[in-house]
């Protein structure tokens, strides 16, 4: 055996440059073709011959005389590893190197050569070469290489497949992780929403029974009043004394008879409209609230949009926002109208905010197979196209600190997907934004089960 010095280090000539580098892993499974298949190119045939012969007891081995052969044979099928030549005619071995790193990333190349010069060494590996043998080397020492080329081939693939599956796994903890911040920020929410529904019936029951006293009477008053301005009527029509008539006028004077008797049936007639507007208000709360309507029950959609606009005179009363009502034909729908109730309170409060001035928010709605459609138009400011797709995330929000908590659109799909529907957006900065709500009529088995 002679020596060749290489620098560095100075090894034997027929010994792997890696040499000690890696301990031997276990050969891939026997089989997978691919993992036992070698392409071998060198322009001497007797060389391809020796290697092929000497490897094809254990791997599948095929030879070609020139890179471009092999690139042919690759192109046709996958391989393992590729042993070449350095020196061959046309292409020669690192350009050769250089295509297989760029197309076939996997497929590990040793190269072999009688040139022992460190840097030609260095260049090979460098573009990627797995080992650098020099001619004449022994066969043993071909087939450690090729092993162990085989072993760093495998961990390599089993190291991106991990990695594929950590970022797989990545991705769904982070999309668990806004799921679960989704679900929080909706129970929160939901609390705050039946302590308000609490308190909303509460109030609602407090104001019915005044109220209702109040309007009652209205009729009852306006009937005594009018009964007493008969009566006033028919002492007005009697003869006094000088005397008498006297000191009458001067009270009538005194306490403006005249005016007081016309504004008499204005007042109560404003005491009356009073009346009704606060048996409205608490009607309206009742009608929000349902906490009587924990349950699916079948409601009319158009009621309930009705009812929370009137809820929301403050933004809507003015007469700076139009609202636009282009309701079709709907058949009763089974929901829980409660949680509805908040869909439309705020999609309404957020188009009311979003044009801040004067405006319309159009409200439509109709049936369509087995769902009904309500769209919520509005020619507000719009979303910008980059937060379009966070607007549903759980405490997004591009208000100012101190107008909104981002909650409001994540409740409201979580609402409409528990009822088995889709809510989407479409908006353009500028013109408005419209949501497009789907519900089904009849609630599918997943739902029920909700509210059980």
């Amino acid at each position: 055996m002679t020596e060749t010095p290489v620098h560095p280090p100075v090894l034997p000539a027929h010994v792997s440059l890696l040499s000690g580098f890696m301990a031997p892993g276990p050969i891939a499974d026997p089989d997978d073709g691919e993992d036992r298949r070698i392409l071998i190119v060198d322009d001497e045939s007797g060389i391809r011959d020796m290697f092929a012969a000497w490897l094809g007891e254990d791997f599948e081995c095929e030879t070609a005389a020139s890179a471009d052969e092999a690139l042919a044979c690759m192109a046709v099928q996958p391989y393992a590893i590729v042993i070449s030549d350095m020196m061959m005619p046309g292409r020669n071995g690192v350009e050769l190197l250089r295509e297989i790193t760029m197309r076939y990333p996997e497929t590990g190349v040793i190269m072999v050569s009688g040139v022992d010069r460190p840097q030609r060494v260095r260049d090979a590996l460098r573009l990627g070469a797995f080992d650098y043998l020099i001619k004449p080397c022994e066969l043993d020492v071909l087939t450690l290489s090729v092993e162990r080329a085989l072993s760093r081939r495998s961990l390599l693939r089993t190291a991106r497949l991990y990695k594929a599956s950590l970022e797989t796994q990545n991705v769904e903890l982070a999309n668990r992780k806004a799921e679960l911040e989704r679900l929080q920020a909706q129970l929160v929410h939901t609390e705050k929403m039946a302590s308000l529904g609490q308190l909303a019936a509460g109030v609602a029951h407090e104001l019915n029974n005044p109220a209702g006293f109040v309007y009652g009477n209205m009729d009852l008053l306006s009937t005594y009043v009018s009964a007493l301005q008969e009566l006033l009527r028919a002492y007005d029509q009697l003869s006094l004394t000088e005397e008498a008539a006297s000191v009458i006028d001067a009270v009538k004077t005194r306490i403006g008879y005249e005016r007081l008797i016309a504004d008499l049936a204005s007042i109560i007639d404003d005491c009356r409209e009073g009346a009704e507007r606060i048996c409205e208000v608490v009607k309206n709360l009742r009608l929000f609230s349902r906490l009587d309507e924990a349950e699916i029950k079948q409601i009319e959609i158009h009621g309930g949009i009705d009812s929370t606009i009137r809820l929301l005179s403050h933004y809507f009363g003015s007469g700076g926002i139009v609202i636009r009502r282009d309701y079709g034909e709907l058949p009763l729908v089974n929901c829980y109208a409660g949680q509805l109730n908040e869909v439309w309170m705020n999609l309404l409060v957020n188009a009311a905010q979003s044009i801040r001035g004067s405006g319309e928010v159009t409200i439509s709605t109709r049936h369509e197979g087995e769902s009904v459609v309500v769209t919520f138009s509005d020619t507000g400011k719009g979303i910008p196209a980059d937060n379009l797709s966070r607007i549903f995330d759980p405490f997004f929000t591009t208000k100012p600190v101190g107008e909104g908590t981002g909650l409001g659109l994540s409740i409201t799909y979580g609402i409409v997907e528990r009822h088995g529907g889709s809510i989407s957006v479409e908006s353009q900065v500028g013109t408005g934004t419209t949501f497009t709500l789907t519900l089904p009529i009849e609630p599918t088995k997943k739902v029920i089960d909700q509210s059980v």
